[in-house]
């Protein structure tokens, strides 16, 4: 009883009357071409001819579909699609195309560039230009057929030299690959420091020190004329002492001096050239001695 009733609420058994007769039931008509509406995305990117509002691939459209009549390629039928521009609700139609598994704007709108159906267009033209060449010439189609040949044997030259690397690369483990790898790093390391050495030689050979063999010394010629610019010795006159041991205190002064401070500088006296008439100063006891020890030495 619990079996009856679960089939009853799945609805899983209908009742037939015993004087159903499906002859009797009337054959559902349709018009012809009838428009269905369903809902698809925009196979392609285009823009509306009315506001010229850009619509790109894949936008929703609840469009109208139906047949195209008299328009097949290969018993394959051709479709239309209705739909509106969603800014300016113009209305927008195309249709399949079959023949390049592809689509056609039809009117209400233009399709956006895109480079890659030239390039099919290009290689579909050729190809036709080619069968055209080829169906009254033998000896063209001959060279065709024997330019493919030498393409094909290209390709498969290069396929094999694919695998034979590859069957190469199979062989090598990560730790080679890792040892190449740190063996031509150091390469390059010393080739760079070789090159850098060899810079700084030529760098420092190209350099002229005074104590060279090409080092030359340049006079101006303005010295060289007159002897007003030669430098001429000058010695210091000698200053008078007042007391013979003036000159004992100031040297025993000095010597202590540097001893106390090792590695100070030396201050010299600075001697002034002045001209003076010594004839004018009279002879002191001790100028007067040193000259007659000179003159008894001399006897």
């Amino acid at each position: 009883m619990e079996i009856e009733e679960m089939g009853e609420r799945k609805v899983v058994n209908k009742y037939h009357p015993p004087d159903f007769d499906p002859a009797k039931i009337p054959r559902r008509r349709q018009p012809n071409n009838k428009q269905l509406n369903v809902r698809m995305m925009l196979p392609m990117s285009i823009r509306c001819g009315t506001c010229c509002n850009y619509i790109y691939k894949g936008t929703k459209f609840n469009s109208r579909k139906e047949d195209v009549v008299g328009e097949t390629y290969l018993g394959i039928n051709i479709f239309r699609f209705y739909f509106k521009c969603p800014k300016c609700s113009a209305e927008i139609t195309y249709k399949t195309d079959p023949q390049n598994s592809d689509y056609t704007v039809e009117s209400g709108a233009s399709r956006n560039f895109e480079p890659w159906r030239d390039q099919d267009e290009a290689a579909e033209n050729e190809k036709r230009k080619r069968d055209a060449e080829e169906m009254g010439d033998a000896m063209k189609s001959l060279e065709n057929k024997a330019v493919d040949s030498k393409k094909d044997m290209d390709i498969l030259a290069a396929l094999e030299e694919m695998r034979s690397m590859k069957s190469r690369h199979a062989t090598v483990s990560f730790e080679d690959m890792l040892e190449t790898l740190k063996h031509s790093s150091q390469q390059k390391e010393e080739n760079a420091s070789e090159e850098l050495d060899e810079q700084d030689e030529a760098l420092v050979k190209s350099i002229v020190f005074h104590n060279s063999k090409d080092y030359v010394r340049y006079i101006d010629e303005d010295r060289m004329e007159g002897p007003s610019s030669l430098p001429v010795p000058v010695k210091p006159k000698s200053s008078s002492l007042g007391k013979p041991t003036d000159t004992l205190t100031s040297a025993s002064t000095c010597s202590k001096s540097a001893g106390t401070r090792a590695g100070s500088t030396i201050i010299m006296p600075k001697f002034e050239l002045k001209v003076e008439n010594e004839s004018k100063k009279p002879p002191n006891g001790l100028q007067t001695l040193c000259a007659t020890y000179e003159s008894d030495e001399s006897e």
